[in-house]
This record gives structure tokens, sequence and C-alpha cells, in this order.
């Protein structure tokens, strides 16, 4: 379960929070009047940008000279 923390607490010292969940990965529950007001988790990784170069390998075919003019 993740730990929790109160409002008040949180905006005292919020960027020793963020740094402490960042180094654990344990996510905080921040709470108001003791039910829970928000989550203090990591960021999901960054996608990969998927290249161009070579997406089409497996779907394409080159047949016959490609360098010789058309005409």
């Amino acid at each position: 379960m993740p730990e929790t923390i109160s409002i008040s607490e949180f905006k005292a010292t919020s960027l020793k929070v963020i740094d402490q969940v960042k180094k654990t990965g344990i996510p905080i529950v921040v709470t108001k009047r003791g039910k829970p007001y928000a989550l203090v988790t990591t960021p999901p990784p960054p996608t990969k940008k998927e290249s161009w170069l070579g997406k089409f390998k497996d779907e394409i075919e080159i047949v016959g000279d490609i360098i010789e003019p058309v005409g």
C-alpha cells in the first residue's frame, strides 16, 4: 500500500516528496481531510519514436533493375 501524506505537509515539502518518489518508485497518496486527494507517482517511460527507415522492409519486394532508366 502506498504511503500517505496530508496536503498541507505535501505543500511544504513537495520537491522533497517528488524526489523521494522518483528515487524509490513508491507512489505517495496526498490526502485532504483524511480522504485521498491526489497520487504522486513516477511518469510512464517515454515512448520511442518509430523511425521510417526500414519500416516496410518486410512488406516491399524489389523486382527487376532499379538503376536502369525507364524508357
